[in-house]
């Protein structure tokens, strides 16, 4: 990815923390591709509903949530609290 394909972040990620389970089932590709995404306001797998949620939430400090798939199709979510204080990557049957 060159510097100029690389989005641009629409907010701070604070720690970026994996669980045991999403480590063992996802690449640190999926894991880093899905971040820059995060990050740049690509919300992945979601519904309108919840993108603009999404949206709302990044300009007003609120909690964010996106829904990705591995290159294998396991689906994935990245949280990012409302404080920006961490970004958690994890699978949905563990929230």
């Amino acid at each position: 990815m060159s510097a100029q394909n690389i989005p641009v972040a629409k907010f701070r990620l604070g720690r970026i923390v994996a669980t045991p389970q999403a480590l063992e089932v996802l690449t640190n590709e999926d894991i880093l591709k899905a971040i820059i995404r995060h990050q740049a306001g690509n919300w992945g797998d979601m519904k309108e509903e919840d993108a603009q949620a999404n949206d709302h939430a990044v300009v007003h400090g609120k909690r964010v949530l996106s829904s990705y798939r591995s290159a294998k199709g396991v689906t994935f979510w990245l949280i990012t609290e409302a404080d920006r204080s961490s970004t958690t990557v994890l699978l949905p049957e563990e929230y």
